[in-house]
């Protein structure tokens, strides 16, 4: 990945950390939300990972259509 698309794709992954309301909830502590992000990754390779992961796309869908009908 070219440095450029990389930047891109990282700021885009923190605004949605942003978006999820984990930097206002932990108060911007970012070993809080490391560690709430490895817990999460932990989850999603154990047992139930796969249907874990569709609950939490659908949920992210849903939040994502939410917001492109407010914006209308």
């Amino acid at each position: 990945m070219q440095r450029r698309e990389r930047t891109r794709h990282l700021i885009e992954l923190g605004g949605l950390v942003q978006k999820a309301g984990l930097v206002d909830l932990t108060d911007d502590d970012r070993a809080t939300i490391l560690g709430g992000l490895m817990e999460l990754a932990d989850r999603l390779q154990g047992d139930g990972g796969a249907a874990l992961r569709e609950v939490f796309r659908r949920r992210g869908l849903r939040a994502f259509e939410a917001e492109a009908t407010a914006a209308e």
